[in-house]
């Protein structure tokens, strides 16, 4: 009996601190190009998106600086855990962000490297970097939120009580 796909997301790795340090202003859905013993690497769940970027070169988007480290029972066929691999895009999307890329203060980020029905797919981020004051801006709102919601929760946990 054959064995089923496992369908649904699997997420192997987030980059947190893409949202951190920028606004994200649109996200995309891109596959990738790898090799067979990364593929295997990242079904151990090991990957780090933290200092990636993505750069378009000649009309093809390609990631840099992600680590995938390489396969422990991995032969001379091994990849290097640094190299740039390709994203599988539509030219469309490409074009479009090639072009809003271009503005001042944009770049584009990996946000998530995850398995969707059993192919590796990275979302990626048009991105504005913030500034500092923006960046306690948004601590402090979100702090802000955290204690409201505490205090309804402690309000109806007193009604319940009662």
């Amino acid at each position: 009996m054959a064995k089923e796909k496992d369908t649904g997301r699997k997420i192997i790795a987030q980059n947190k601190k893409a949202r951190h340090d920028y606004t994200i202003l649109d996200t995309y859905e891109c596959g990738l190009v790898l090799m067979g013993t990364e593929v295997k690497s990242l079904r151990m769940g090991r990957a780090s998106l933290v200092d990636g970027f993505v750069q378009i070169d000649g009309g093809e988007a390609w990631l840099h600086n992600i680590h995938v480290p390489e396969y422990v029972q991995g032969t001379w066929t091994n990849h290097s855990a640094k190299r740039k691999r390709k994203l599988l895009m539509h030219r469309a999307e490409i074009d479009k962000l090639e072009s809003k890329s271009q503005e001042t203060g944009h770049t584009i980020v990996p946000l998530a490297l995850y398995f969707l029905n059993g192919r590796v797919k990275v979302e990626i981020a048009l991105a504005k970097g913030k500034k500092e004051y923006d960046k306690r801006q948004t601590l402090r709102e979100k702090q802000d939120t955290r204690e409201t919601n505490r205090a309804i929760s402690a309000v109806r946990r007193r009604q319940r009580s009662a």
